[in-house]
């Protein structure tokens, strides 16, 4: 399977490491512009084809609040890149709910 990240600098290193791909952000334009060019969104002309995009796109949970439209949007299509939210370099941003949370709310019990 195909991942491409979309982070801070010390994430994308780390993935890299151990061989997936990914852009290095700061602010939203920088953030949009990645997304936009993994998915092939608005057209963009450095686009992967539509074969060669990846399947999972891994996004910080920083990365994601600066794309929460669009990831809703494209959510929304049902089309891959499947979003997957991790956190950042600095844990859980407050408010936000962890994997394990969203687990035990879905199955309704708590191991």
């Amino acid at each position: 399977m195909n991942y491409f990240v979309i982070g801070e600098r010390e994430i994308v290193l780390a993935f890299g490491l151990v061989g997936v791909s990914g852009a290095v952000v700061a602010n939203r334009a920088e953030a949009l512009d990645a997304f936009n060019r993994v998915t092939g969104k608005g057209g963009t002309m450095n686009a992967p084809a539509i074969e060669e995009r990846p399947k999972v796109l891994i996004l910080t949970e920083e990365v994601s609040m600066l794309l929460e439209d669009e990831i809703v949007d494209w959510q929304r299509g049902a089309k891959y890149p499947l979003i997957v939210e991790i956190p950042g370099i600095n844990g859980h941003l407050s408010g936000r709910k962890t994997l394990t949370d969203s687990i035990r709310e879905a199955v309704g019990i708590q191991v």
